[in-house]
């Protein structure tokens, strides 16, 4: 069984993370997306809402499965039998920083990560944009998908 985690905090999922997870799963036989824990981080959602937002986005999709963890992602993988880390790739700075965490999870066990690159229209959108959006009261229905809805 080809078994890949997509990692990440998802504060909140976007249509750029939904964008990867949709082409994705086509790749693997089964994708968990694992919604990393980090007690330092000041998270816009809980981690209850954040979860909630990604089952109902992918509620159709029997191959996805939600998840969190906490610790090191390679050794997340190793508890759960993941043998692909799948990250996407909006821009340049974005291989720099993803390469080197392929390589130090590539050094710390057998890991291989898998890129893709965010399709066309996509590539701006991230979970901070968002965030500042919705934190100055724009309209951000366009840049997640409709699960995302705030009160």
């Amino acid at each position: 069984m080809r078994r890949a985690i997509f990692p990440g905090s998802f504060d909140p999922i976007t249509l750029g993370h939904f964008d990867i997870i949709e082409r994705g799963v086509t790749l693997f036989d089964e994708l968990i997306i694992a919604i990393g824990i980090n007690a330092d981080k000041k998270y816009m959602f809980t981690l209850e809402e954040r979860k909630r937002f990604i089952e109902e986005a992918f509620k159709d999709q029997p191959k996805i499965k939600v998840v969190t963890y906490e610790g090191l992602t390679v050794n997340f993988c190793k508890e759960i039998e993941a043998d692909f880390i799948l990250r996407g790739l909006r821009n340049p700075a974005d291989f720099e920083f993803e390469k080197a965490i392929a390589h130090t999870n590539r050094k710390l066990s057998e890991i291989e990560t898998v890129f893709l690159l965010t399709s066309s229209g996509k590539s701006y959108i991230s979970s901070s944009i968002v965030r500042d959006v919705i934190r100055n009261n724009g309209d951000y229905t366009g840049l997640v998908p409709d699960s995302v809805r705030v009160s």
